[in-house]
């Protein structure tokens, strides 16, 4: 799975967004004797975006995903200012 970094170009959101996915996965169920299900391992083999809005001022419209060099900028813009 690739996470992806958006932007609101509308309040300047960097932060906070709701994200509507559909995925396909394999997972490894592992019951106890009791019954009791346990997760141990998941593959995402298969994910698609739906939606994204911003948590912030709700918009869905201006909502745009950061390019892999936008992304690392802004984190690295990120980690310089507190380093401050």
């Amino acid at each position: 799975m690739t996470s992806s970094r958006y932007r609101c170009t509308a309040c300047g959101n960097l932060t906070r967004f709701d994200v509507t996915s559909t995925r396909t996965t394999r997972a490894y169920h592992h019951y106890s004797v009791g019954g009791e299900l346990r997760v141990e391992h998941e593959d995402v083999l298969a994910e698609a975006v739906e939606d994204v809005s911003c948590r912030w001022c709700g918009t869905g419209t201006s909502v745009v995903e950061l390019s892999a060099a936008e992304a690392a900028a802004r984190a690295h813009d990120d980690t310089e200012g507190s380093a401050r």
